[in-house]
Order: structure tokens, then sequence, then C-alpha cells
């Protein structure tokens, strides 16, 4: 076994990510290619790993490594920890394998105590930068290590600038921050009973141990479970030389993009802050300038840093977020990686890669992350309501879209405001990483302070949020939870506008239109489309939302749910009529009543598809679902119907269940009702026969039947299905092509597929109620105790939001082998929510469906997955040869 923990950055590359962490691993390559990076040294994710398994402590063994490599930097730059002289100084940051932008902590300037700052301010006779550096370490490894709060920092110094009559952390002098250091140092004492530790050894294990702690804190385990990233990696600890942006005006920090993450505009993309530490920029605590302007301050360490910038671009053949340090007029680089983007910048990045031949199409493909795609599916503002609009403030457009809601100041609000149903905007003086629920559940994110790379717009971006940062003009009173604009004062609830592309703030709510695909976009796409196999149906119950799923290149309908058609006011009368009958006479005449609605219905939905195939699920619901339960509105349905209200009571009362979701629903209905399938049957191919007429030749309506046990069943159903048709038919004098299959969502029909094909002609996978039925939950009320089967470590995700694939997938595998044996050319798909989620639908790929079928919004999102299913499958097979 390799017992090696710790590895210098020379030692390492890219290709060693899962062992040094993506910042270990690119400081490494950094190093490598001949970039200026300060020397140190990587603490692996295995030594992250075996500390929670030795109890949270630091080894013997893993000491003596790190002690040698401490040695090493300490003989590269002759320098030494505590010297009096020239002492070594270094940074400790996280580094997990994916890249998890403020999640976990860090600390700087570690090797500091009250000999140290004294050889800092010698070495570099500036006794301001040393005791400047010296406050900011007690701050961080107080708030990091020892889990101070820095609250009790921030208000010292806030009271020192007050007093001094100051505004900038810089206006303070060598006395003013002497004197923050003795006072910093107090609140550590008065914190921890103990004086602030001055061996930089014992200063560092700290450290390391609570950078290796930070990979389970709350926030980064929230970041990991909205991104799918495993809780099982671990994180490296990187510990770094110092070099010192906070050196005076020829010194500085900053934060560069290789391109716009915005937009994907290939244009260096970045602020920077003069005499600054990287926190600085990030925290948004001072306004940072655009890193076009370090030209004219620095222009020879401008054109070094475009250069290395370019480098890094082609090295790693994808934009590059990159972190920087200026210290005396040497350029020092931190940090690269692949930067977080927007899913508009993504695209364009990825396609003008493939056209700079510095990619593949299927390296553009496997670029792009599907769910991302959610981003550009979803509607912007109306023009013309936004030119009635009233501007309330503008700010930096940090991350593009629209987003309207009622305000709230603290993520606890947003959350709880989302739990109710509400749409909000999260409003911050700026955002820190305990925002990040209230993050997620926001429509928009708006800060008062705060530039394009604070944290704010960076999460954002990686999120798709709408976001306005550094909107200094309106004041955010957090405590009054008011925002005070001019002479105007918006208050908590009250609704805003955002439009994250221009940074604008709107006052009220703002209409919105829906996207249209086109440009990189489209192209990227066609790509897509020349990868995939499995074709890509949309569940769609409307003319509209069949439409819009066509634009976003939907190849038919997998499902058309017939009973949201009979929720329409002008039709639940006849619906109620016909459930609520005593007689088969007066059902068959509600029924009628029907009839031209569905056909209707039909037609439309037929002429929208074009000649795309269309699957129509046959009534599902309970019948007691469309039917009123207080007194008062049943007692209106009476009046209506002409029936007296005990009778209707009663009759409503004999139609309810105790488990309706395992009762009188689905093919069974047919079984009592037959007159009501026949109805529909009728409906679904008048309507096809209809549309015939009109030149749409190739019509082929494929009727489902759900909820298929026994093959018995399906031919009782199937039989009375073909009987009306023929009577159609004979009617009509005229004949289509049609489908009869059924839905696999019945635990007994995926192991009996075998005879359940011997009727049907088509399976359609209903993973919802596969998923309820195959794992006993109920899908209405498993929402009260999956989130604790989550957190708890029990499932990953919910199985109703990712497919079970070794369990509900099992079932579908023996379904699908057992249907091929009976019926080797039968038609197979999945029109569960499953269709639409990316490893889901790599599955479907795997298993060798012909189509998923998902909602409109996620037809591209489908589409990606099942291209870069058929790209991984092609990589695997090129590996075992």
């Amino acid at each position: 076994m390799d017992n090696k923990f710790v590895y210098s950055f020379h030692e390492g590359s890219k290709e060693m990510k899962s062992l040094l962490g993506g910042k270990g691993a690119n400081l490494a390559e950094m190093t490598n290619i001949g970039l200026p990076v300060p020397p140190g040294f990587t603490i692996t994710t295995k030594a992250c790993i075996n500390f929670y398994d030795e109890g949270k402590t630091l080894w013997p063994s893993l000491i003596d490594e790190i002690k040698l490599h401490l040695a090493e930097v300490e003989k590269t730059l002759n320098k030494r920890f505590s010297d009096e002289e020239n002492p070594l100084l270094v940074s400790v940051r996280s580094g997990a394998v994916f890249s998890m932008p403020g999640m976990m902590d860090t600390i700087l300037n570690l090797g500091l105590n009250d000999k140290a700052v004294k050889g800092l301010a010698k070495s570099t006779g500036n006794e301001r930068f040393a005791y400047d550096s010296y406050r900011r370490f007690i701050q961080m490894f107080s708030d990091v290590a020892m889990e101070i709060p820095k609250v009790r920092f921030e208000s010292l110094l806030e009271e020192m600038k007050e007093n001094k009559g100051v505004h900038n952390d810089t206006d303070l002098n060598s006395e003013d921050l002497k004197a923050l250091v003795e006072m910093y140092k107090k609140v550590y004492f008065e914190e921890k009973h103990e004086e602030f530790p001055q061996d930089p050894m014992k200063q560092l294990e700290l450290a390391i141990k609570a950078v290796f702690e930070s990979w389970n804190n709350p926030r980064a385990m929230i970041y990991r479970k909205l991104n799918d990233i495993p809780h099982d990696l671990g994180t490296a600890v990187n510990v770094q030389s110092m070099v010192f942006g906070n050196m005076g005006d020829k010194s500085g920090t900053g934060v560069a993009f290789t391109r716009n993450p915005a937009d994907g505009e290939n244009k260096l993309f970045g602020e920077f802050l003069i005499n600054a530490q990287g926190e600085d920029v990030v925290a948004g605590i001072r306004t940072p300038n655009e890193i076009s302007e370090l030209k004219d301050i620095m222009p020879e360490v401008y054109s070094q840093f475009v250069d290395a910038t370019k480098k890094l671009e082609h090295h790693y053949k994808d934009m590059q977020d990159i972190e920087f340090t200026i210290e005396n007029e040497r350029l020092f680089l931190l940090q690269t990686r692949a930067g977080k983007r927007t899913a508009h910048a993504a695209i364009n990045v990825a396609v003008d890669l493939v056209d700079e031949n510095l990619i593949s199409k299927e390296e553009a493909i496997m670029r792009i992350e599907p769910n991302q795609l959610d981003q550009l599916l979803h509607p912007m503002f109306e023009p013309k309501a936004l030119a009635d609009a009233q501007i309330i403030a503008k700010g930096l457009p940090a991350s593009p879209g629209a987003a309207s809601g009622k305000i709230y100041f603290h993520a606890d609000d947003v959350v709880a405001a989302k739990a109710r149903g509400e749409k909000s905007i999260l409003v911050r003086q700026e955002t820190s990483p305990e925002d990040i629920e209230g993050m997620v559940a926001a429509e928009g994110i708006l800060t008062a302070r705060g530039g394009m790379t604070s944290h704010a717009a960076v999460v954002a971006r990686g999120m798709g949020k709408c976001c306005v940062a550094g909107c200094s003009e309106i004041r955010v009173d957090e405590t009054s939870k008011i925002i005070k604009v001019k002479n105007e004062i918006i208050k908590e609830g009250e609704f805003i506008s955002l439009d994250g592309s221009a940074g604008t703030v709107y006052r009220g709510e703002i209409i919105k239109i829906q996207p249209e695909l086109s440009g990189n976009f489209e192209k990227f796409m066609t790509w897509v489309d020349e990868f995939r196999r499995l074709k890509v149906r949309t569940n769609a119950d409307t003319p509209k939302d069949a439409a819009q799923a066509v634009v976003f290149g939907a190849e038919g309908i997998g499902l058309c749910r017939t009973e949201h058609m009979f929720f329409d006011e002008k039709r639940i009368p006849a619906v109620r009529r016909m459930i609520v009958s005593t007689t088969l006479e007066e059902r068959k005449k509600a029924l009628d009543e029907l009839l031209p609605m569905q056909r209707k219905d039909f037609y439309e939905i037929y002429e929208a598809m074009g000649e795309r195939p269309v699957t129509v699920r046959l009534l599902d619901p309970p019948l007691h679902e469309f039917l009123p339960h207080g007194d008062e509105d049943i007692k209106s349905l009476a009046e209506s119907m002409n029936i007296a209200f005990e009778d209707l009571k009663d009759r409503i009362e004999d139609l309810a269940e105790f488990n309706p979701m395992l009762g009188h629903r689905g093919c069974r209905l047919a079984v009592t009702y037959p007159e009501i399938y026949r109805m529909q049957t009728r409906a679904i191919i008048e309507a096809a026969l209809d549309i015939k007429k009109s030149g749409m030749e190739s019509i082929l309506p494929e009727i489902m039947i759900p909820l298929i046990g026994d093959v018995v069943e399906l031919k009782y159903v199937k039989k009375e299905i073909e009987e009306e048709i023929q009577l159609v038919f004979d009617e009509r004098n005229d004949k289509v092509n049609y489908l009869i299959g059924t839905m696999i969502e019945v635990p007994r029909a995926a192991i009996t597929a075998d005879e359940i094909a011997t009727e049907a002609e088509f399976f359609s996978f209903g993973t919802n109620d596969l998923t309820q039925m195959g794992y006993g939950f109920s899908r209405d009320d498993a929402g009260k105790f999956l989130s604790d089967y989550e957190s708890k470590g029990i499932f990953e995700k919910s199985p109703f939001e990712v497919l079970d694939q070794k369990g509900i997938g099992k079932l579908m595998e023996i379904a699908v082998d057992l249907g091929k044996k009976t019926r080797a050319n039968i038609k197979l798909g999945i029109c569960g929510e499953h269709g639409g989620e990316p490893s889901s639908v790599e599955f479907c790929h795997r298993l060798g469906l012909d189509y998923v079928s998902c909602s409109p919004y996620r037809v591209p999102i489908a589409r990606l997955a099942a291209a870069q299913a058929v790209i991984k499958e092609s990589v695997n097979v090129t590996r075992d040869k």
C-alpha cells in the first residue's frame, strides 16, 4: 500500500486530480509547464479520508511528511517559519476533486506570530503591511480553525475606521493595525481562554484539521447534493508559500476568466484590487477594477498575465478561471480551474472551441452538463412589458436571465417563502456561503456590494440563477428589512424584477416570454442529434404544450394524459354527470357530450405534432378525483344536476376509496365501465381520420392502456377498444393504422411481460407508479420522510427524482427481455418523470429502449443526455479494446 500522503507541486500533474484535488493537480500542472507558481505542497484527498477514519486526528507519520515538505519550501525560498529576519508564511486552502467555490475554508498568512510579524516588517521594509497581514491572519484563523464568530473582529475594525474617520481598511496606519492586533488577540483569549497560538507548526496542524473538517460543513454538503458530487471523495489541502498583494501600490490581487463567463465572449474578463489580498476581491468589500485597467497601471505585468492566460487555455483546451497576485510588480498564479459559466456561455465556448479546432464535437457535447440547459429554456421579460416597467436601480449584470418575486433579506425567509409557494428574490448587502440554501430557493439574487467575481455572481452563474450584483444605488437594511432607493422605500414582501443580462432592477412583476433556440444553441443541438440513438418524445396534454415541445426538438408525444382534458370548467359538469350516473343510459348520455370535446383535443394535438407519433393514455385516475368533497360544493353540484343533496353525497361516498392509488383506476375503470374507454377510443380514431383527410396520411395513433397487471385484463379491454375502432371504420368507410399498447407500471406486469407482449404492441414504462409500487412508497406521502432518507445517507437521491437502476431498473430490464422474446419488434419507451433526468436517460439508452418521453422543457436535456450516453459507450468500447 502506498503510504505517501503529501506531494510537492513539482511531483504532481493534472492527471492526479482524484488524489491531489482539482486545485492541487492544477498547481502542479502550472508549476511543471513553467508558470510562476509560489512553491508548496498538497496533502491528499486520501489523507482526508484517513483523517476521518482516525477519529479526526492527524497521525504522527503524516506530521513528519508535512514537516519534510515544509523544510523543502523553506530551503527553496531561503525563509523559515517564525524567522525574525525573513519569515516564511503560507496559505492553507481546501482543494476538492470537483470545484466547490466558496464552500470550504481558507486561511492566509499562516506562520505569523509576535516574533514573525517583526521579521516580516523588517524583511519587507513595510511595517503597515506586516501588521495588516497579522490582523487578517488572526481573524481568519480564529473564524475557520477555532470557530470564533468573525463578527467579533469585523465590529472592532469598523469601530476603528469610524473613530479614525476613514472608510477603507487601507486608510489605517501601522499604529492603528498594531492596536487592532492586540484587540483581536484579546478576543481570542476571551473566547478560547488561552493565548493566541505562537507556534507556527501548531497553527498549521489546526488549520489542516479545519480544512479537512470543512469537507463536511453544512454548506459544503448542500453544495455537493445540489451538484451530484459524491460525499466520500474528501478534500485535499494545499499549503502554499504566501505572496502578498497588500504590500502597497505596486501590489494587488485578482480573479480573471479567459472568456466571459456570462456569454462566452472570447475576451479576458475579470477584476483586481490594488493593495489587497485575495479574500478582498471575492468578499466584495471594496469595489474592484476591471482587468483591462491593469494594462495602464502595470503594463509589463498585464502583458505577462495575458500570455499566461492564453497558455493555460490552450493547455487545458477550455475556458479557465484564474486567481493571481502581484507582489511588487511580480506576477504569481495561485489557481486555475475550468471556469464556472452560464449555460449560454457554456454553449458558446464549446462551439467556439470546436470552430477553433481545439476540441472535437464529441468533446464539446461532453462539456455541457445536461441540466445546465434548463437555464436556456425558460422565459425572459416581454419587451413591451419591460419598456413600461419602472427602473429602480442599475447594478452589474452578474448572471443572465429574468426573475420576479417578493423580496426577502435572509436565506431562511426565502426557503420558507418557497415552501409557501411564493416566488422570491434574495436581497443582501453581499452573499456568503451561508446563504446557499436561500440562493437555491430564490428566483434571483440582488446584492448591494460585490463585483462580477463576488460570491453571489460566481455561485449564481453556476446555478443558472439570475443575479444583479454590486447595485450600489440601493441601500439594503437587513435589520429593518427594507431597500432604500433615492426617496423610495421597498419593504419585505413587495415584488421586484431583475434583468441579470442588463443588471437592471425593476419595481413590480414583469410579464415573461418563451425563449428561442437559435444561433450556437441550435448548432450545438444539431451536433447532439448526430450522435444520439434514443428518440426523445414529450409528455403533453394540450396543443400549446405539444407545439412548445416541437420547438425544443420533440419527436413525438410519449404521454398524452386524457384526464387533464376533463378538468376544464366547460367539461367538468359532463364528467361529473357521467361519474355519478346510476344507469348505463345516463352515463352514455354524458359521454356523448364529452365525445366532440375529446375529438377536438386530439385533432389539435395531431395538428401540432404533424407527422410525429402520438401516444394517448386512456383515463387513469380514480373517478372520485373529479368530484367535490365539501358539503357546500356537493350542494352546488346537486342543484346544477337536479339531484337531491343526500343522494349525491351518498353516491360520492360510495366512490370514495381507502387507498385510491391502488384502487378503482386505470384499466380497472374500463372493466367496470367499458363505455368510458370506448368513447375515448372513438375520439382518438375519429380525430385521426379527420386529420388524415387534411393530408396527413401517415397518422399513427398509439392507444395506451394504463395499469395493466394481467394479460387477461389487457385482452378484455383491448377487445372493447378494437370493437369500437371497427365501428368507427365502418361508419366512416375509411381506416388508419394504429397501435394498442400498455404502460408497464405494475411490478406484476414487468415480470409477466412475455405474456403481456402477446397483446401489447408497445410498452411504455410508467416509472412514477412503478417506483411507488416497487418500493411500497406512496408518492403523495413519501415527501414526509424521503428527505430524512437522503440526509441520513440511506438514499443519495429520491427514487422519484432519479431512477433506482438497481431495483426498479431491474424490473424494467426483465420486462424488456421478456417483451422482446415474445414480440421482437415491440416498441419500448418511458414516460415517467425520469424520462428527462440525465442519468435515467443514459440507463434507458443502455437498456435498449426506443425513446424517452419528458416534459417539453426537458426535451433538449434528454436529447443531450442521450447523445452523451452514446459517446460514453464508444469511449468504454475503445478502452476495452
